[in-house]
């Protein structure tokens, strides 16, 4: 399995990279998940005004979108990771979890589809389940 903390090497992208990616992202580790990156990288959020949600363009605006998750959840978590390659285009499933500021708590599930150049994700494109948040713990 490649190593989390460095980029990809090859321009062959397979489910160990995604998995990787995965990791980065529950570990809340920006540096890990930017080098993952390609320099052109587009970010499409599952929420926002246009019919892609909201594009974010480049490195710097895709690792600001990408640290406001955890800023938004600080307990951020991704499970049940499964993910396949076919090519140039990849998929990982997941469930999403966290707790908001106000206490109240997010559980759903969700997909990213990748699309992938010179061996990093040139475009990763999420899709989540609308569910209303869940009551604090008390």
């Amino acid at each position: 399995m490649q190593d989390s903390l460095s980029s990809p090497s090859s321009d062959a992208v397979g489910v160990d990279m995604l998995q990787a990616f995965s990791d980065a992202w529950n570990r809340h580790d920006l540096p890990a998940l930017m080098s993952f990156m390609h320099e052109e990288c587009v970010f499409l959020t599952a929420a926002g005004p246009e019919a892609c949600g909201t594009r974010h363009v480049g490195h710097a605006a895709v690792g600001k979108a990408f640290a406001a998750a955890w800023t938004n959840f600080p307990d951020a978590q991704w499970r049940n990771g499964r993910h396949w390659v076919s090519g140039e285009r990849g998929v990982s499933e997941w469930t999403f979890t966290g707790t908001a500021a106000d206490g109240t708590r997010s559980e759903s599930d969700g997909v990213d589809l990748f699309t992938f150049r010179d061996g990093k994700i040139l475009e990763k494109n999420v899709f989540r389940k609308d569910r209303p948040r869940l009551p604090a713990v008390v």
